[in-house]
């Protein structure tokens, strides 16, 4: 028998060995945690900010409770089973499911030591059911039903547990904790591996855009992208001097090509560890970074949560306890190159996850680069990439590893955040290769990490971009070209490069980058600027640069609505046209706001595609003019230098030159 007790926002519920607490969270959301210790942990880490203050309705009765908030209702049967419905269809969106029906209930805790136990929670699954969500995955799909995600941060996989349903509602797994989530046929469970208690989120939504908004409510909403932020980024894998640096910006300069940003990648440093400038590449950076802003143009540092025992930071960090701890074995966490270590050496991570650790780091930030008038950082390698990532192995100031690793590349770019904003800083953006529930709040932009230059990896692109922006992170790109290969003197990497690159001039954030063949020893790799891929390639790419330029001010007022709403810029079909069942399907097609839908090229040597536009508006063919009829699949022309693109109803946007 379940006990009930009710207070003003939430619902007790306790039974011989377990306590359920269930709390109005968000607009129309509700928060359930539950556990077999003595209490719930209040103090444990969450991805939830901030609950509103909303009123619950709570009734107790002979068969169970009930609470609703808005939209969602929650009921607890007799013996703690849950069910959450739509409060105004009386709709059933979720509902608890024993993993066995005799003998092991929905809810599953296996005691581990330390008060820590592994949790399973499981769920009734529906075959007509898309789910949509989860972070980013290299699986090629939009739809996951069916498919099984690890929760767990490496690099070209971002583990946010957020889900959105085509059913109406809106699932997070707030847990930090190293897990998965199976999306099976015949159920739907989540594990957690190391948890003091189960804690999950469930919010109901007439629509997407419902949905997504609340969900950004008690996450945290994005701050406005900075204006400099949505024009075109340069990188490579690397510029190896100030003065090469210097040249490529002046050349788009000369080309009167637009640039907004630079990168300054990996091995520009002394050691790891030192964040730093090597004076002997970089002499002058105050001098550059003044140079470049001349041209109009911003400076991106790449910083690296690692650390090289021969840096002179090391001793003080191990001693202070900045170092993510092993269990047993070498405090080591990956074996790599450094300057000064060309033949390897081990290198070991920082503890973001303890505040006067990211404090520290922030203060040598400080001396290394924002001296200089550096302000806009890259947060690479920050799942972090152990090598092997064995999390069990690992101890952070926040607690066991696989309780808490998933939380490392949030509190990573909390503490450049906060580091910033106490500085006086307003605008925020760090370039980040990975993300959990809540980053978007601190500035937080992912791109999708060290992917392959191929036609089939940039398919999977369009779906993995998609899904992060439905798990909140409205802030996202990839490497234009793929990061892994691609000669620049070869024709089929040119053509893909050119793909690439007008699927990027629609992306929220458009950054050409990539390790380019023939390798050097320097790191450096080839040529990778846009007059890097033969003439017909750099006249097409010439024109998507000032394609570009000219919807700034559209992409700008996108980012202010994403800021207020949480409703992100880039987005699949179904958030706009709910209604309409053939957009739940579309994979490979997308809204870049209101008024404009993008069709990329996906596959190589195509000249032609399939488009599907949406019923529910009038479109028209964005280079041509033409009316085109809603509601069905057209056949599209799609020459070498043209993305397919629409235009709802009467809208204007500058796509032609002129």
């Amino acid at each position: 028998m379940v006990e009930f007790t009710r207070n003003r926002h939430s619902l007790l519920c306790q039974s011989d060995n377990e306590a359920l607490q269930i709390e109005a969270w968000g607009r129309d959301g509700v928060r359930l945690r539950a556990t077999k210790l003595t209490g719930i942990r209040q103090d444990w880490i969450s991805a939830l900010d901030n609950p509103g203050g909303y009123p619950a309705v709570i009734e107790i009765h002979e068969t169970g409770a009930s609470l609703r908030n808005g939209l969602i209702t929650v009921k607890i049967g007799s013996r703690g089973e849950l069910t959450f419905e739509n409060a105004k269809s009386g709709k059933t969106l979720l509902r608890e499911k024993p993993i066995h029906a005799l003998s092991i209930p929905a809810r599953v805790y296996r005691d581990l030591s330390g008060g820590l136990f592994h949790i399973e929670a499981c769920f009734e699954a529906h075959e007509d059911e898309r789910l949509f969500g989860l972070g980013q995955h290299p699986h090629g799909r939009l739809d996951q039903k069916g498919c099984v995600i690890d929760l767990i941060q490496r690099n070209t996989e971002v583990a946010i547990p957020f889900l959105l349903s085509s059913r109406g509602y809106g699932f997070l797994w707030n847990n930090p904790a190293v897990g998965r989530v199976e999306l099976g046929a015949n159920a739907t469970r989540w594990v957690a591996e190391a948890a003091p208690q189960m804690d999950y989120w469930v919010t109901a939504g007439d629509d997407p855009r419902q949905i997504l908004s609340n969900y950004a409510d008690v996450t945290g909403h994005a701050p406005v992208l900075p204006a400099w932020a949505s024009g075109f980024w340069q990188s490579k894998l690397r510029y190896g001097s100030q003065a090469e640096l210097e040249a490529v910006a002046e050349e788009y300069s000369r080309r009167k090509l637009p640039l907004s940003v630079i990168v300054i990648d990996f091995f520009h440093w002394t050691r790891q560890g030192d964040w730093q400038f090597d004076p002997k590449s970089w002499p002058d950076p105050g001098r550059m970074v003044l140079t470049l802003e001349k041209l109009g143009v911003k400076v991106m540092v790449s910083v690296w949560p690692t650390v090289n025992r021969q840096s002179p930071n090391w001793q003080e960090m191990w001693g202070k306890g900045f170092i993510a701890r092993n269990k047993t074995g070498t405090p080591a966490h990956f074996y790599f190159v450094d300057i000064g270590d060309e033949d390897g050496t081990y290198i070991h991570y920082y503890d973001s996850t303890h505040p006067e650790a990211r404090k520290y780091i922030w203060e040598k930030v400080k001396q290394g680069y924002v001296q200089y008038g550096i302000k806009i950082f890259w947060l690479d390698a920050c799942e972090p990439e152990m090598i092997p990532m064995t999390p069990e192995n690992l101890h952070f100031y926040a607690g066991d590893g696989n309780a808490v690793a998933n939380i490392y590349p949030r509190d990573h770019v909390r503490g450049f955040y906060e580091g910033m904003k106490a500085q006086g800083e307003e605008d925020f953006l760090f370039l980040c290769r990975s993300a959990w529930a809540g980053s978007q709040r601190f500035g937080a932009a992912v791109w999708s990490g060290d992917i392959n230059s191929t036609f089939a990896e940039l398919r999977a692109q369009v779906r993995a971009g998609l899904n992060m922006a439905l798990s909140g992170i409205p802030w996202w790109t990839t490497d234009i070209g793929g990061f892994r290969g691609g000669d620049p003197a070869e024709p089929e990497f040119r053509e893909l490069v050119v793909r690439w690159f007008q699927y990027g001039a629609f992306c929220p954030l458009f950054r050409l980058h990539g390790h380019r063949l023939p390798n050097s020893n320097d790191f450096n790799g080839a040529d990778n600027e846009v007059w890097s891929f033969g003439a017909e390639a750099y006249a097409i790419l010439r024109e998507y640069l000032l394609l570009r330029e000219r919807l700034r001010p559209y992409i700008m007022e996108q980012m202010r609505l994403t800021h207020e709403s949480g409703i992100p810029p880039m987005r699949p079909l179904f958030v706009d046209y709910p209604s309409d069942p053939a957009c739940w399907a579309v994979e490979d097609e997308y809204m870049f706001g209101p008024d404009l839908l993008v069709a990329p090229v996906l596959e190589a040597g195509a000249r032609r595609r399939k488009v599907y536009l949406p019923a529910g508006s009038s479109w028209r063919n964005a280079w041509t003019d033409q009316p085109v009829i809603s509601g069905q699949w057209i056949d599209v022309e799609a020459p070498l230098e043209r993305i397919p693109l629409f235009l709802r109803g009467d809208a204007m946007l500058p796509i032609k030159a002129g």
